[in-house]
This record gives C-alpha cells, sequence and structure tokens, in this order.
C-alpha cells in the first residue's frame, strides 16, 4: 500500500504544472466573487501558480505622500483601464480567477500557500468616516504610508516603532453558491476576505467547492495586522504568492478550515459576534469528533481548556473568529488529517517545503506546455 501511494505521488509531481499570473486589466476581479468571472487561468489538481496580487489606490498613495514613481505600473494600469461598469460592488483587487478542471461541488479544494513575496517597499494604512470600529470618533479619511525594510524584515511605523514583517493574503476564495456578484468584503463559506494572520507562507487553507472549476481569486495583500484590523485596513501592500491547488473528491466541508504546522484551524463568520464564535465552536468540535474521534462532551471539553478563540476582524460586515487547535497536545505518531480522508485527491503530491521571502519574486520560471494553455497575457515572463 505505502509502495503504491509514493508511486502515485510521484507520478502526480511528475506531471503537474508550473504557470505564473500577473496582474493586467483582465485577470483582475475588482471587489467581487463570482460564478460567471471568466477564468484568468485554467490548470489542474496538482499544478502550481505564481500570482502576483497589487494593492492601494495611486491617487490617495501619492496625496499620502509617496512618489509617482514608486508606484507600481501594474497598479496605475488597472485604474486608468478597467472601467466604472467592471468595478464592485466590493472595492478589492483581486488577481484570478483560475479555474481547476478536476474541481467541481462537493469536493475540496486544497490551497497550499508555498511562498509569499513584498514586491514593494511599502504599506499603508488608512481609515474614513464609514469604516472600522471607531468610525463615529473618526469622522474624517487618513491614509499613511509605512516603508518596509525588507532587509531587516521590519515595517517602520513611526520613529521608534517597528513592526516584524508577518506578510499574508487577506482574502483567498473561490465563486459563492449562486449566480450574482458577491462583493469581496464579507467572509463565508466561499473563504474569500477572511484576513487571518495564521496564514502565513507553509500554510494551508481548505475550502468547500461551491461552482465548477472553484474559480480561486486572491488579493489584499498584507505586510502584517493586528487581530481585529479595528480601523478597517491593515499594513496593506503588494503580494506575489506561489500556490499549489489539490481537489479533493468525496470530501464535505460546510465552512473553510485551514492548517499550520502547529495548528488546526477553524472559522466562523457572521454579522453577530457571538453566533460567529459558536460557529467556529461548532466547527472546532466536529473537526475533533471526526478525525479525533472525541465524543462531543469531550471535543466540548478540550475545546475549552486547550484551544484558543480569536478574533479574526471585526470590520468586514460578518465577523470573523477563528479556532486554534495546537497540535503538540496529540501525542499520537503523525498529524490528523484537517479532511475526512475516505476521500481520493486528485494531483495529489508532496508538500514542498516553504519559502516565506521579502524578495520580489523575480525567480519565475517557464511553465510547461498544458493542454489548456494559458492566454499570453497570463503566461510566464509576461
Amino acid at each position: 500500500m505505502r509502495t503504491a501511494f509514493l508511486l502515485l505521488a510521484l507520478s502526480a509531481l511528475c506531471s503537474a504544472e508550473s504557470f505564473t499570473l500577473n496582474v493586467t486589466p483582465q485577470t483582475i476581479c475588482w471587489g467581487y466573487y463570482w460564478a460567471k468571472a471568466k477564468p484568468a487561468l485554467r490548470i489542474h489538481s496538482g499544478d502550481q501558480v505564481r500570482i502576483q496580487t497589487v494593492s492601494g489606490n495611486p491617487a490617495r498613495l501619492e496625496a499620502a505622500g509617496l512618489k509617482a514613481e514608486e508606484i507600481q505600473p501594474a497598479l496605475k494600469e488597472l485604474y486608468a483601464q478597467v472601467p466604472a461598469s467592471d468595478k464592485g460592488p466590493g472595492g478589492h483587487l483581486l488577481t484570478g480567477p483560475i479555474y481547476i478542471d478536476d474541481a467541481q461541488p462537493g469536493d475540496v479544494l486544497e490551497v497550499r500557500i508555498l511562498s509569499i513575496d513584498l514586491d514593494v517597499p511599502y504599506a499603508y494604512n488608512g481609515f474614513g468616516p464609514t469604516t472600522g470600529v471607531l468610525q463615529d470618533e473618526y469622522p474624517y479619511p487618513r491614509t499613511k504610508v509605512i516603508t518596509l525594510d525588507r532587509a531587516r524584515n521590519v515595517a517602520n511605523f513611526a520613529p521608534d516603532i517597528v513592526i516584524p514583517l508577518h506578510p499574508f493574503f487577506g482574502s483567498m476564495g473561490i465563486a459563492p453558491p449562486g449566480d450574482g456578484k458577491l462583493n469581496s468584503a464579507p467572509p463565508w463559506i466561499h473563504a474569500g476576505n477572511i484576513d487571518n494572520k495564521e496564514l502565513v507562507a507553509g500554510t494551508t487553507l481548505y475550502i468547500p467547492v461551491h461552482q465548477p472549476g472553484a474559480l480561486f481569486e486572491v488579493g489584499d495583500g498584507h505586510a502584517g495586522m493586528g487581530n481585529g484590523e479595528v480601523d478597517v485596513t491593515a499594513m496593506e501592500t503588494s503580494l506575489t504568492g506561489l500556490f499549489q491547488f489539490v481537489v479533493h473528491k468525496g470530501v464535505s466541508l460546510r465552512w473553510p478550515r485551514a492548517e499550520t504546522p502547529a495548528s488546526y484551524i477553524t472559522m466562523g463568520f457572521n454579522e453577530d459576534l457571538q453566533k460567529a464564535t459558536e460557529l467556529a465552536v461548532r466547527e472546532m468540535l466536529d473537526f475533533l469528533i471526526e478525525e479525533e474521534h472525541l465524543s462531543r462532551d469531550d471535543a466540548y471539553m478540550l475545546a475549552s481548556v486547550a484551544v484558543d478563540f480569536d478574533i479574526t476582524q471585526l470590520v468586514d460586515g460578518k465577523k470573523g473568529v477563528h479556532a486554534i487547535c495546537p497540535k503538540a497536545i496529540f501525542t499520537k505518531s503523525g498529524a490528523m488529517p484537517m479532511i475526512p480522508q475516505q476521500a481520493s485527491s486528485r494531483g495529489s503530491v508532496p508538500i514542498p517545503s516553504p519559502r516565506a521571502s521579502q524578495g520580489t519574486g523575480a525567480d519565475e520560471g517557464s511553465p510547461r506546455k498544458s493542454s489548456a494553455t494559458p492566454p499570453a497575457s497570463v503566461r510566464a515572463g509576461s
């Protein structure tokens, strides 16, 4: 059995392909997740994609003190060329969507975050009169540019205040149920704007699939964030990430889950913080019952004595709570799977070693030819 599994994994590894998806007006979803969005790239389960993202409004960045030549040309191009009719209802700049040929409703999409690169030496934070936890106390807008010292791996917030860099994508998601455009701000069962700072390079997100091809999008890059994101933004910046996508057949998940080298994570999203917490608790109980085979009573007790329930964010319409269960409390050999294992995995491959880099993502290789060759605008090196 072990030999057969290794041969299957080796075969899948050899057949997996690598792609690069750059930001252009044709590869951006401005403020929405949508089942009818035109795919920017088609891949298969097991393939890897290096995805460029951008963040910010050029005019606001210049007004906050950033020089025009410091703003990425790709970001300027989006604001110059994407028509108003293609924007909204939300405001996030999301690269994609990526159509995974093997994914169908009822499957689970495993998103492996292999590496994250900081593309620019700055981030920004901003608030406005209709956003944030204390919006009534801040009835005016402000944007602050924050310089990033990628060599020292810190952000220079102010004199004598430096913040360790912690790059992650605030929004990673797929097409939701139904035919309408879903605002990119509230997270939901499609994942989306989950703003979970645990999901750095070397971690994995699991999302229940609702539409053919899943239609993955990513953006809202952060150089770091405090849990809660109380003024409505983090250290917003442009990131490039290397992702691997694996489709799991015959698996049933209600809500997204995640996994880090040290933790199992479940999530809850709701307009009411108490209900969001209840969802995260129930999802953690279900995980402990399914995978650790605890009784429901013992699972509830273990959640109370060993699992942390953290506020993810308070400002995205639907508030987020995530449960963090440490792997170290389980003494049996081998980690528990985060999702049920009766299913098969299309394109199952070993997980490459993660890399968290503060570089510019310049080591992009050319993808091998595939049966679904991406358009010239999204091929490597374009």
